[in-house]
């Protein structure tokens, strides 16, 4: 009887979750898509193309997908069972809740593993894929990442605004480059149209600009005064920008984004985070002796010290100050001296401190993605926990009410995690912590709705909610 009763819900929950999952799929890839689709299309590129990007993107989508799915389709498969009275059956057969469970348990454990494969192997492969590919096309047409009347600072030094841009992305009106040379320069071009191409070797961005001005200042090294200003005005100018600062090649390779911490598996993590360690570590070695290097007397014991350093008094010995051994001829030399030393100390260690400051932020990107892979996976667990109990709770089959619960729980799943991420990322929580954060919340959640379930609770019955209201109607009126 419950080898059938297993496979009994085992099919009333595999037809919701397959369809669900890829419903959640593509609206995730949709979400995407939100923000470039435009670029996409109007680039030329072909279908395969598309296509490729697609794939690479769904494969780093499944890991997210799936915890919705599974509480979605389990939220409508114990609905559907409850709502058909099936539940009742099974519950007065003398079967607990619990045992009704188990089957989907197991299949959600299968799920929960492969989640874990995806986010370990093949995620940081699809990841480092899409990127290179959008890098790709970043160069085929390098307006790709150029918006209209917004400013782009990628490139160093360089900040540039086109008013807008015709069809083909190679014609640009209103064109505004910004350029800082040095501290004491500033330069800008202004232009009223003009084209723009990537190189040949793919290296350079170049803008062919037509119409304009440019304005220069020239500041004075040596004083506050002095500053000059050029105005040339142009008909033709070209100005090139140096692509390669922003990590691409001619083809970009797979090797570039390499140590991205997002296309490494937890072993690589592993390793990386092991070799930011002792980086951490050998810095703090060396910034230790370099500060005790600028003490000269360190090494040194002064023997004179108990001679002079320490004298009598009618109230008793006296230890001498430094300052006080100092005759008044050096003191003026001692103090200067000291003054560099404790100059170039500050220097030394601000430069360490912000050393150590990008080393640390880099460990916990590691740890942060070490978490990340485990947590996605767990998730699936977490959300079964809840779906399933709160299924058989509300009663309720199909996509309406379910899904309304399942967006709920969803994000609470999805803002925490992201909250806890940032959290993390700044340092204000631990990476467990932070990455941990969604299920600390759920868990006692999903514990709390199993509870209710197994014991025929009425949370979400609207009529219970409708009689407490009449109740105090009437005793509000009587």
């Amino acid at each position: 009887m419950f080898k059938k009763l297993d496979i009994l819900i085992i099919k009333a929950f595999i037809g919701p979750f397959i369809a669900t999952f890829f419903i959640t799929l593509f609206v995730l890839i949709m979400q995407f898509f939100w923000l470039y689709i435009d670029d996409f299309v109007n680039k030329g590129l072909g279908t395969n193309i598309i296509l490729e990007f697609i794939w690479y993107l769904s494969a780093t989508l499944v890991p997210l997908a799936l915890p919705l799915a599974i509480l979605l389709s389990s939220l409508m498969t114990f609905g559907n069972l409850g709502e058909s009275f099936e539940l009742v059956a099974i519950k007065s057969a003398g079967i607990s809740l619990l045992r009704f469970m188990r089957p989907l348990f197991f299949v959600t454990l299968l799920l929960s593993g492969v989640a874990f494969v995806f986010s370990n192997y093949i995620i940081p492969v699809a990841t480092l894929k899409q990127r290179t590919l959008l890098s790709d096309i970043v160069f085929a047409k390098p307006a790709f990442d150029l918006k209209e009347g917004v400013f782009y600072d990628r490139i160093p030094q360089f900040a540039i605004k086109i008013g807008k841009k015709e069809d083909n992305d190679s014609i640009i009106r209103d064109v505004i480059v910004y350029e800082q040379g040095n501290p004491l320069q500033d330069n800008f071009i202004i232009a009223n149209y003009g084209v723009m191409r990537v190189s040949a070797n793919k290296r350079f961005l170049e803008f062919n600009l037509r119409d304009g001005w440019r304005y220069q200042e020239r500041g004075n090294p040596y004083g506050p005064g002095g500053t000059e200003y050029v105005r040339i005005g142009f008909k033709e100018y070209k100005k090139q920008f140096d692509l390669s600062t922003l990590g691409f090649s001619n083809r970009t390779p797979d090797s570039l984004n390499r140590s991205n911490e997002k296309m490494l598996s937890m072993r690589q993590l592993e390793v990386a985070m092991d070799s930011i360690h002792k980086d951490i570590k050998l810095a703090r070695d060396q910034n230790q002796a370099n500060l005790f290097m600028q003490f000269r007397f360190a090494k040194l014991a002064d023997s004179n010290w108990a001679r002079y350093g320490i004298v009598d008094t009618p109230g008793g010995k006296k230890v001498l100050k430094f300052d006080e051994l100092l005759p008044d001829s050096a003191r003026q030399n001692v103090n200067q001296s000291v003054q560099s030393i404790a100059g170039s100390m500050k220097t030394t260690a601000g430069a360490v401190d912000t050393t150590l400051e990008d080393r640390q932020r880099t460990l916990r990107r590691h740890k942060i993605e070490w978490h990340r892979k485990i947590v996605l996976s767990l998730a699936c667990m977490v959300l079964f926990l809840i779906g399933a109990p709160l299924g058989s709770i509300i009663r309720k089959g199909g996509l309406g009410t379910p899904l309304i619960f399942a967006i709920v729980f969803f994000m609470i799943f999805y803002f925490s995690s992201t909250t806890g991420e940032k959290f993390a990322k700044e340092n204000s929580l631990t990476p467990f912590t932070g990455m941990w954060l969604a299920t600390f919340v759920l868990v006692p959640i999903g514990f709390f709705l199993t509870y209710k379930a197994m014991r025929d609770s009425q949370l979400f019955n609207k009529d219970k909610y409708a009689r407490l209201a009449r109740f105090f109607r009437r005793k509000k009126n009587g």
